[in-house]
């Protein structure tokens, strides 16, 4: 039965290979939500949106059952008691967000995503009996009784003694008995004839009856073996997508169990669904994996400060006759807030490790978003406040039961500002390549690059791209920078001169335009020049990604490892926006002989 409260607009699209992919935008129109869900499975793109009206339809269940209560419920001393329970409680479950993940198995149990439910609509036929009883059957009428022949023995004279001595008046008794006899004879066949006749109308009359409920049953039986025959194609056609559909599970176990890519990121797109967080919760995040690093990235979208419950107790006040609301105080609830961000930085990273049973991944990068209004400008903002990547050996070292979420989330070399409520915005350790980022109109500088691969460009223009980027970056405080170097593999080394007298000085830059993840050496690299030429810091800048040796290299030292995505970021800070197609560049660089 469709659901007059879902709105699903579906339609397909090519990927950047030129794969199909089914995209359904669906909203729920009693809770005002809209979402985009995409897939190049139809099959996976279903289950993701039964899920997610799945998760909507319990919200306005429970909102539409707290509206009703509302307007039902009596101002007592129990409904204070428990509204207050319900407040308690919440905050509770605020509190225990980690806690809670720790009870529970993260790894999915393949078994319960195939479908094993059993044909539900039932056989047509089942009802026949009830239409074929409103037709009752045809009954022939009681045959009318003949009447009983008349006996001669009845109509024998009675002669006297003088009758049968004169043979006259015996004669005449006896034929008066004879003709009486044959009166009633015809009498009685005639009246034989006309029950005959009665008898047979009523024949006549069952046959007709007989011949037209004969025709309406067939009918009916005809009309049931269609029906029938439609059921049975449907419940053919049911076990036939319920089998294909399990074993599209089973494949996708068993890509999953071989590492491949896209089935990583499903599975672990489905653990995180799984994970079940209070209804206030926007629960919304994109994936990127890379098979090569062993790197996941996750774009989180985190509750905003106003979505923190306030409610802790509800008062009945007796001689008003009245319910009073007491609520945390502000610094209570900006305290909450920090620490409920910690936790699910913590906690999604935790589910991930936990449910990698294959080791596919050896580092989570977890982005935190925060959808808000700018208070300035009065225009809505898309803030990433927090920012963690966790290598998995070292995260499954540390014992979540015991910690405080922010000292953990520091000790693992968090980005965040100290009061995460303030919604100050960060940049990403690790970003995803979003598609929108990759494709511009117009530049206003730089216009030898425009639309171009920048994993493809002539290392001539990737140095002058760089040089000019960085210019920006620092000229604003008064820097300068200028290139030392240049090498045919696309890479460039430069110099910043950074005049701020606390955070400034000699910065050295290099960049890698690479088609291939970065590795250990080339940081190795980076920080022997640190030290070799006495700088301050040191700027790694590559059109690929790194390893996660790489990364663990580069912790605690004076070193930052920007992406593809981090240089994409970066340009579009400054103005600029450009692509960068990683598939591309391999097969335009191998076509010139130039990689």
């Amino acid at each position: 039965m469709k659901n007059k409260l879902h709105s699903i607009i579906t339609r397909q699209e090519y990927t950047r290979s030129y794969d199909i992919r089914y995209v359904s935008e669906i909203q729920h129109l009693g809770l005002g939500k809209f979402r985009v869900l995409k897939d190049t499975d139809s099959y996976i793109l279903r289950n993701k949106i039964n899920s997610q009206f799945k998760t909507w339809d319990d919200q306005w269940e429970r909102q539409e059952t707290k509206r009703i209560k509302g307007l039902k419920r009596a101002k007592n001393k129990a409904v204070a008691n428990e509204e207050t329970l319900e407040a308690q409680k919440t905050l509770e479950d605020l509190d225990n967000i980690l806690f809670h993940t720790l009870e529970i198995d993260d790894t999915i149990d393949w078994s319960t995503l195939k479908d094993k439910s059993k044909f539900q609509e039932l056989n047509p036929r089942k009802y026949i009996d009830s239409e074929l009883n409103n037709i009752p059957p045809p009954t022939k009428e009681k045959d009318a009784i003949k009447p009983e022949e008349p006996n001669p023995n009845m109509f024998k004279p009675e002669l006297s003694l003088i009758d049968k001595i004169i043979s006259s008046k015996k004669r005449k008794k006896t034929e008066a008995a004879e003709k009486a006899y044959k009166e009633a004879l015809d009498k009685w066949k005639s009246e034989c004839k006309q029950v005959d006749i009665q008898n047979q109308k009523k024949d006549e009359k069952l046959q007709r009856e007989t011949q037209w409920y004969n025709a309406e049953v067939e009918a009916i039986n005809s009309k049931y073996d269609k029906l029938e025959e439609k059921w049975k194609k449907c419940e053919k056609e049911f076990y036939i997508e319920q089998k294909e559909a399990n074993i599209k599970v089973e494949k996708l176990k068993q890509i999953y169990l071989n590492k491949d890519e896209d089935a990583v990121l499903h599975y672990c797109e489905m653990v995180l669904n799984n994970s079940i967080y209070p209804e206030y919760f926007p629960k919304d995040f994109e994936l990127e994996y890379n098979s090569e690093n062993g790197i996941i990235v996750i774009e989180y979208i985190l509750p905003t400060l106003n979505d923190m419950p306030t409610l802790k107790e509800v008062k009945y006040i007796a001689t008003k006759d009245e319910l009073k609301e007491c609520h945390i105080s502000e610094s209570q609830k900006r305290k909450i807030y920090d620490e409920v961000i910690y936790k699910i930085a913590l906690r999604t990273t935790h589910e991930l490790f936990e449910a990698d049973v294959v080791n596919a991944l050896n580092s989570v990068v977890f982005n935190g978003w925060v959808n808000s209004i700018n208070k300035a400008t009065g225009k809505p903002v898309n803030n990433c406040i927090v920012s963690l990547k966790a290598d998995k050996e070292e995260f499954e070292d540390i014992d979540l039961s015991q910690i405080d979420p922010k000292a953990c989330f520091k000790n693992l070399k968090g980005i965040g500002s100290s009061k995460l409520n303030a919604l100050v915005a960060i940049q990403p350790i690790i970003q995803i390549e979003k598609s929108d980022n990759r494709f511009t109109d117009s530049y206003d500088v730089a216009t030898n690059v425009e639309g171009e691969n920048l994993a493809s460009i002539p290392w001539e223009d990737f140095e002058h791209l760089i040089r000019e980027l960085f210019q920006k970056e620092f000229s604003g405080n008064g820097g300068e920078v200028k290139v030392t170097q240049a090498s045919r593999d696309g890479g460039v080394d430069a110099v910043a001169f950074d005049p701020d007298p606390i955070r400034g000085g000699k910065i050295v830059i290099q960049a890698k335009r690479y088609t291939n993840t970065v590795g250990v050496s080339a940081v190795r690299d980076l920080y022997g020049t640190v030290l070799n030429e006495g700088a301050t810091k040191g700027i790694l800048v590559t059109t690929s990604d790194y390893g996660p040796d790489a990364y663990t290299f580069a912790q605690n030292k004076p070193l930052t490892l920007m992406n593809g995505a981090n240089l994409l970021y970066l340009l579009e800070k400054h103005g600029h926006k450009s692509r960068i197609d990683i598939k591309e560049a391999k097969k335009i660089l191998k076509e010139n002989n130039n990689e």
